[in-house]
């Protein structure tokens, strides 16, 4: 969550691309000191509630600022949003990203009547003007996002995402060896490439050259970049080509982030996904082998409906083969019209104990991947004066503080099990 109360407060949930959108939405509200949006998220029940949660606080905070509700979850159900007493008016994905959307205040709410909704039918969706560009400054922050793809063409059963982003679009290669000239040149030493579906970039452009291919060509663009970082991958499309390009460039931080949801071939193929276990073991491998230090997270689904204890032991097999040092896991939540939804549900106790399983599992993995790099030399990108993190997006505390933003070349002299103790070099 983010704000500036002074100005237009800006709280935001979810992904790297609602961040980046956020800083879009800080930038074109300039002047604007009495405004609220909120940016939300719809990838579980926990993050509307809290999403409901920060709307009534901010009501209560700054009675007379107009409050805007936006992001996936207003998108997928504006009517929600648009029938509590405290917001003033619900935007679509698309339509937040406008260039005078927030430049002025919309009428009033009148009475009882629920707050207008600008949001239209996001599945209809092309490229639209602005929607990857735009000045944005990420104030404050250690590293900057690339906004290199929105939108999914997948429809996986326990998803509503695509519902809330539409079909996968992409911005064009000029378009973001441009963006990451204008953050190098702002000081950032580190630039995460991030979409909704990254590994998909490029597939409706009109002359598609592939995911690894643009990240290669983005590279050669920008000399000036120390260093590239992706977010989330989904395993089917992440190949032999990423493979190379992690053997042969040592600007591409050796960390790859997976969207595997699960070690369960059945629950794979229940969740229609992509992949299966073996390619999930395989791609690690692959990778492990082209770049033998890199460190892995991936995404996890505790408790998808019909998962059996058998089925989790084989997640938690997957975590512990894979090295999964930093695992992100999501206890199973039900999304109303979903697939997933119908099936027969894991009990919520049960998702919970699981759950904490495979965090445990993760947490085993991240040890084991610290301690082989104690003694070893790092550049720590700082995100605090004491903390920040390597290349390998382990994270590294100083006893001494450093400059928020640099890259500090370190020593590793131990570590706590989640963290390294570091010296400057």
């Amino acid at each position: 969550m983010s704000g500036a109360p002074a100005g237009a407060e800006i709280v935001t949930f979810g992904c790297r691309v609602n961040a980046w959108e956020s800083e879009a939405i800080r930038a074109r509200a300039a002047g604007r000191g009495d405004l609220v949006v909120v940016n939300t998220c719809a990838v579980t029940a926990e993050a509307e509630r809290q999403a409901r949660q920060a709307i009534r606080r901010a009501r209560r905070a700054r009675p007379g600022a107009e409050i805007v509700v936006t992001g996936c979850a207003a998108q997928i159900d504006p009517q929600r949003y648009a029938a509590m007493p405290e917001v003033d008016r619900v935007v679509g994905n698309r339509e937040k990203l406008a260039p005078d959307v927030f430049a002025r205040r919309a009428a009033p709410r009148a009475g009882p009547a629920p707050a207008p909704i600008d949001a239209g039918d996001i599945m209809a969706a092309g490229r639209a003007a602005g929607e990857f560009s735009g000045f944005v400054r990420f104030e404050g922050r250690a590293r900057a996002i690339l906004h290199a793809q929105t939108g999914c063409d997948w429809r996986c059963t326990f998803c509503v995402i695509p519902f809330g982003r539409g079909p996968s679009r992409s911005a064009p290669l000029g378009a973001l060896v441009a963006q990451a000239r204008a953050l190098v040149a702002r000081g950032f030493r580190e630039i995460v490439v991030s979409g909704v579906d990254i590994a998909s970039w490029g597939g409706d452009l009109p002359a598609p050259i592939g995911f690894a291919a643009m990240l290669r060509r983005l590279l050669a663009a920008v000399p000036e970049l120390p260093r590239l970082r992706l977010s989330s991958l989904d395993p089917a499309a992440a190949g032999a080509p990423l493979a190379e390009l992690f053997a042969a460039e040592p600007r591409l931080m050796p960390h790859v982030h997976l969207s595997a949801q699960s070690g369960s071939d059945m629950v794979l193929k229940r969740m229609k996904r992509r992949h299966r276990r073996a390619d999930l073991l395989a791609l690690c491998a692959a990778l492990r082998e082209a770049r033998p230090d890199i460190a892995f997270g991936a995404d996890f689904i505790a408790g998808f409906p019909t998962e059996t204890a058998a089925m989790h032991e084989d997640t938690l097999a997957a975590i512990r083969e894979c090295e999964i040092a930093l695992p992100h896991v999501f206890p199973y939540s039900a999304r109303p019209g979903t697939p997933a939804a119908r099936m027969p549900q894991v009990a919520p106790a049960v998702r919970r104990a699981r759950a904490a399983e495979l965090r445990a599992a993760g947490a085993e993995a991240r040890a084991r991947a610290l301690t082989r790099r104690v003694g070893a030399a790092a550049a720590v990108l700082m995100e605090s004066e004491t903390a920040g993190r390597t290349e390998h997006f382990l994270r590294a505390r100083f006893a001494a503080p450093q400059t928020v933003g640099e890259t500090v070349r370190a020593r590793l002299v131990g570590h706590d099990g989640e963290s390294f103790h570091a010296e400057a070099a």
